[in-house]
């Protein structure tokens, strides 16, 4: 690990850091040398942990704008500071959306945009009050492509990439502000999209990298991008999707 790699002494944030892409987010940090503190609606049963390092927890959902500022005055009055915050939590269920109700698009839009917009806000204050810091929003390749089933969360990550652009000036140069835009990741919860082993493995076969994202894959580029080694980042959207997709086209086109 180089000098640029340490994070001995940061602390960081990570929401929804008990699950899936944000708990490897977490371990990662941890890895690096970080003091790590991740939320979530409930206490998991196990914490994020690397070697005899674990995470501490704090209880928020980051949807209640009051848990959200208890949250962040817990942690500037137990640490004084705060060097890291990355924007994981959000996800959507499927939905049509002819028919899904305003109080559910509602939601989602509260989830993946509106909550990390509040937290990213608290973060900042506390970075301009101190030694400055980095601001990362998981966003998604939704946000530039349609989002069928999900045309409110892709709204919403759109959103979170126009709004790193504008918060990446406002706030500059004391905090740099960044998306990391996953595409298919494999999760625990990967099942309940793509079906067994075999569908995973056959939607892993249309990326060109010929496998779905690694939740490690997603952390390795937020310890980097909160990295020394990324200090002219900001601003900018970091995709991570093994190639994209194909178009549509070259399977259809007779040959």
């Amino acid at each position: 690990m180089t000098e640029s790699d340490n994070f001995s002494g940061r602390l960081v944030l990570v929401t929804g850091g008990t699950k899936g892409i944000g708990r490897a987010i977490a371990e990662a940090f941890l890895a690096a040398g970080a003091q790590v503190i991740v939320c979530g609606r409930t206490a998991p049963d196990s914490l994020p942990a690397a070697g005899r390092r674990s995470a501490s927890f704090i209880a928020c959902d980051v949807k209640d704008s009051d848990a959200v500022k208890a949250m962040m005055g817990t942690i500037a009055e137990r640490h004084g500071r705060l060097d890291v915050l990355v924007n994981n939590a959000g996800g959507s269920p499927s939905a049509d959306a002819a028919t899904a109700s305003p109080r559910f698009h509602d939601s989602i839009i509260r989830l993946n945009l509106l909550a990390p917009f509040q937290l990213a806000q608290e973060a900042n204050a506390m970075m301009q009050a101190g030694q400055g810091g980095v601001i990362i929003f998981i966003g998604s390749v939704s946000a530039l492509r349609p989002s069928p089933g999900t045309a409110a969360y892709g709204a919403a990550k759109a959103g979170v990439l126009s709004l790193v652009t504008s918060l990446a000036v406002e706030w500059a140069p004391k905090v740099r502000v960044v998306a990391v835009s996953p595409g298919l990741v494999q999760t625990e919860q990967s099942h309940l999209h793509y079906g067994d082993a075999d569908g995973i493995a056959a939607v892993g076969a249309t990326i060109p990298a010929g496998r779905m994202a690694q939740p490690a894959d997603i952390a390795n580029a937020c310890v980097f991008v909160a990295s020394a080694k990324a200090a002219y980042m900001s601003g900018s959207n970091l995709l991570l999707h093994g190639g994209g997709e194909k178009p549509a086209f070259l399977a259809a086109a007779q040959h």
